[in-house]
């Protein structure tokens, strides 16, 4: 009875607060831990946590949050009364970024996966220099090429160290709403005004996001409502005859807020060679994005948007766009695209550790391509729904989910038929798991079937290996699959014409295993100068590469390569801190190989080395920002080695307690290829386009103004 009394006493259970030390506001999912006891604890949405069995004694008690101070005390048991602890924000919870595509609410510094980040003011520099699209944001990412496929259109693509742009996965808010028929067009019909931020997944993302993610992926999360009302206009004019309006609000009061965007692009055809021919294609461009929160209680979100954009691209002989048809003056391209898209998620936590989301998205793609000897119509539907439960631990974490993927592409007005239709069933798992406090693990599988192509098991690993807060290193490697439709880089370079369809007979779907090593290391130089790099190693092989040959008779047929696609580099990037000066450097060594081919040649229209340097200086009331890049030799597809180039930018952004002003030289130094070969070759009534290795815009000069009425407090 003596020994049974004790232990009674002895064991307590601790009721323990936490609040903001500012708003005195209680703080949902901190975590409380007692080291010596190998015991924590989360607190719930009133800030709330129950420490039970703690035995008598002396203890010393950490409390952390997400972008507060981690809090150290010593307290003694039994306390007598209920604990409470006030967190005070952290100097640099700046640093402190939770990314959305990792599936996990975990920081960026303590996901095993390697991500690259472009923050909300980052995105702010990009939109000033292309208020358009997003382009520019990522082609300024080390290892990122834009790759254009048209000269009338401007089509581009997003190639990921060297591999082409299907491999890469294109995510609004973890909605993949891009990809097939849309693809070619589809970066340059996203303006950046109404995003936070951009996740940068480079390797085989397959396991978590199902095929496509090859070379890696693309997350671009959206703005939310807070409770200050926003708002920005962004007007923007080039010299190259461009006129550009961006409008974004938001507002949330206690139940319900909204965020609405609408965005308006006018060009006219520019042709600064004088060669007839436009450089950049007239356009007529309108972007809209409503969004509808409802917040039933603080532990559930609602919300529902749509998507649209509606896009007329005309390009090619300049006289044709502006007078009509005459004499020699015949050829133009023309791409008319609508898109309308709407996404629905319903999010809700079960607990302080356990939460559901629900996602659907139904988006539609019209497109019709017109060149004089050719008329390339068709429709796309994409549907996607997906389910996943999340819970969060102490040391571990998890993520199990389902998702149901269809695509239907339907062409008109060819005799050829190739509409394509597939379904994709996927189930997968994530956790990760700290294994102590320098080494956390994440694992994961994926099963996807998709139908008349089968299954494909995904597995990936990776692991964080963190020293100290000055040194840490990532491997990770993982496996990836691409079913195989006729929306390819070469396929596009052609307009399509006398492309087969696909022969799902004899055609297997591509598959790939990749793998990635880095390291990063940071530190103070001195007490004013900050340093860090980072040093990527990565290699991606794919088997059964989808090509486009040529059967002799005018026709081309997609076949699959009889080896790998190979690419293999590095990725070098260095920061300097300094005052208010900031200045970054980057290389990247891209080796891609085309292994099925004699003597496994470099890809086409693949730098081997690229560098860049970006000088900025940033205060209250300044932003300059000074640009270098550097793109080495690269082949074309009949063998023949380009020249190397650099181009140089300049951005001057002044704040002021109403907006900006802003002026941008893009290119200044008016690197284009038509200063290296030609970019159209005759006959001018009927004349051919060799491959696009250059800007062929060339310099860029803009004046903007962004104006904040409200939700501006930073630059008051």
């Amino acid at each position: 009875m003596l020994i049974c009394c004790a232990f009674g006493y002895a064991q307590n259970t601790l009721k323990i607060n936490i609040f903001t030390a500012e708003e005195k506001e209680p703080l949902f999912g901190a975590t409380i831990f007692i080291v010596s006891l190998n015991k924590g604890v989360t607190t719930d949405f009133d800030g709330i946590a129950l420490l039970e069995d703690v035995p008598d004694g002396q203890y010393n008690l950490q409390i952390s949050y997400l972008g507060f101070e981690t809090l150290e005390t010593n307290i003694v048991v039994p306390t007598g009364d209920d604990l409470v602890f006030y967190l005070k924000e952290s100097a640099n919870a700046l640093d402190e970024v939770v990314v959305q595509s990792s599936r996990s609410t975990r920081t960026i510094q303590r996901i095993p996966t390697r991500i690259e980040y472009v923050g909300v003011e980052e995105l702010g520099e990009k939109a000033i220099m292309n208020p358009t699209n997003i382009s520019m944001v990522l082609r300024e990412s080390t290892g990122i090429q834009m790759q254009q496929t048209s000269l009338s259109s401007a089509n581009t693509n997003i190639r990921i160290q060297g591999l082409d742009g299907r491999y890469t996965q294109l995510l609004r808010d973890g909605f993949p709403l891009y990809g097939g028929f849309s693809s070619g067009l589809s970066i340059l019909q996203i303006p950046p005004l109404d995003l936070r931020q951009f996740e940068i997944t480079k390797g085989s993302s397959s396991t978590l996001y199902g095929g496509g993610a090859i070379a890696g992926l693309v997350n671009m999360v959206s703005k939310t409502p807070n409770e200050e009302p926003e708002l920005d206009i962004m007007l923007t004019q080039t010299q190259a005859l461009g006129s550009t309006a961006n409008v974004f609000y938001s507002e949330r009061n206690d139940k319900w807020g909204w965020t609405l965007y609408g965005s308006g692009h006018l060009q006219k055809a520019f042709d600064p060679e004088d060669d007839g021919f436009s450089n950049l294609p007239r356009t007529r461009s309108l972007s809209f994005n409503p969004k509808l929160f409802y917040y039933p209680s603080e532990k559930t979100t609602v919300w529902f948007g749509v998507n649209g954009t509606y896009d007329d691209r005309k390009g090619g002989d300049i006289t044709k766009i502006e007078e009509g048809e005459n004499g020699i003056h015949q050829y133009t391209e023309e791409n008319l695209s609508k898109r309308i898209s709407t996404q629905a998620v319903f999010e809700t936590h079960m607990d302080s550790t356990q939460s559901i989301s629900i996602k659907n998205s139904v988006a539609f793609f019209d497109r019709s391509l017109e060149i004089p000897d050719l008329s390339f119509k068709g429709t796309q539907w994409n549907t996607f729904s997906e389910a996943t439960y999340q819970k969060q631990g102490l040391t571990s974490d998890w993520v199990l989910g389902a998702n149901l993927y269809t695509t239907s592409f339907y062409e008109m007005e060819n005799p050829v038929e190739r509409d394509q239709r597939d379904i994709t069933y996927g189930l997968f798992l994530n956790s990760i798991h700290d294994l102590s406090d320098r080494w956390i693990l994440e694992t994961g599988v994926r099963t996807d079937y998709a139908e008349d192509w089968g299954f494909f098991p995904l597995p990936r690993v990776s692991l964080l290996y963190k020293s100290n807060t000055s040194f840490s290193s990532r491997l990770g490697g993982g496996l990836g699959y691409k079913i195989p439709d006729i929306f390819t880089e070469e396929a596009e370079f052609i307009n399509f014409k006398d492309v087969l369809p696909i022969d799902r007979e004899t055609m297997k779907a591509e598959r790939s295993y990749g793998l990635n090593l880095d390291f990063n290391y940071q530190t103070r130089l001195s007490d004013e100068l900050g340093f860090s790099i980072n040093q990527l190693f990565y290699l991606t092989a794919i088997r059964n590469g989808l090509l486009l040959n040529s059967l002799g008779n005018g026709l081309f047929q997609f076949e699959n390569a009889t080896g790998e696609i190979l690419s293999k580099g590095s990725e070098t990037n260095i920061k300097f801190n300094f005052r208010d000066f900031r200045w970054f450097l980057n290389y990247a060594l891209i080796d891609a190989r085309l292994n099925y081919l004699p003597g496994n040649p470099q890809k086409p229209l693949t730098a081997k080395h690229n560098a860049g340097s970006i000088l900025m200086y940033e205060s209250e009331k300044w932003r300059i920002g000074y640009e270098t890049y550097y793109t080495g030799k690269q082949l074309l597809s009949n063998g023949t080695e380009t020249t190397d180039f650099v181009t140089m930018g300049l951005l001057l952004m002044r704040n002021f307690k109403w907006g900006s002003t802003f002026i941008n030289f893009e290119n200044f130094t008016d690197r284009r290829q038509s200063r290296f070969s030609p970019l159209v070759l005759p006959p001018h009534e009927n004349p051919t386009f060799p491959e696009i290795y250059a800007p062929t815009d060339g310099f860029i000069f803009s004046v903007g103004l962004i104006f904040k009425p409200f939700g501006n407090e930073d630059n008051d």
